[in-house]
């Protein structure tokens, strides 16, 4: 594809503000319908789409690996896979889902070229400097008190500070469910794996968590 300024992965790095609501049932309807015309080589098509969910593939990425510029390239790389591989998308599940099972494969493999064990089993040690962004969590646009605020920041600190400590698949998890806002049996097809899997995660996850918090208050 040429990287012309018509080109719709150009875009990708277009200004991207907080993460987009979920999809309604039109707006569903009509991902299957520029997909349909995607595939027949309409990049107009495509450029619709890339511009729809761009902002949430970037969150994922930046929420995985809290590098910006390295979530801009690997949100650019997503998307052009995706395009590659458009032709063989089936509309068995939604394109969202397909795109962040996409985002998903690229965000590990980057990882894992950058962080091999001596044992050759991945190593997530990247994954722990990573802080979930605040600009994924929805936030009162005003109103608060400067002690509201204050507590606020503190307490997501101390959140973002505790999910750093989760391993990468229970991270990924927290993440996709809490706050991208995805059914379990999307994440299973993200993360490849069964709904009692994800649900087995999302538990443990959340329970050490809650632990952390706990710990977190009492030491105080």
């Amino acid at each position: 594809m040429n990287k012309s300024s018509d080109d719709p992965l150009n875009k990708v790095r277009g200004p991207v503000g907080s993460v987009e609501p979920d999809a309604s049932n039109d707006d569903l309807d009509d991902d299957f319908r520029l997909v349909a015309l995607a595939q027949q080589g309409n990049l107009g098509s495509y450029d619709a789409l890339v511009t729809r969910h761009r902002g949430r593939i970037f969150a994922m990425i930046r929420n995985m690996i809290h590098q910006e510029a390295d979530a801009w390239d690997l949100s650019q790389e997503v998307f052009i896979k995706a395009w590659n591989a458009l032709p063989r998308f089936e509309a068995r599940a939604r394109f969202s889902t397909w795109l962040y099972r996409i985002a998903h494969n690229v965000v590990y493999d980057w990882t894992r070229k950058r962080k091999i064990e001596s044992a050759g089993e991945f190593n997530d040690e990247i994954f722990e400097r990573e802080r979930i962004d605040s600009g994924s969590f929805t936030t009162p646009s005003g109103g608060e008190s400067p002690d509201e605020m204050i507590a606020t920041g503190e307490l997501r600190e101390k959140i973002e500070a505790a999910i750093a400590k989760l391993s990468a698949e229970h991270r990924e998890v927290v993440i996709l469910k809490d706050v991208q806002g995805l059914a379990y049996k999307e994440i299973a097809v993200v993360m490849d794996c069964s709904i009692g899997t994800v649900m087995s995660r999302l538990f443990y996850a959340r329970q050490k968590l809650q632990t952390m918090l706990k710990h977190e208050y009492e030491s105080r």
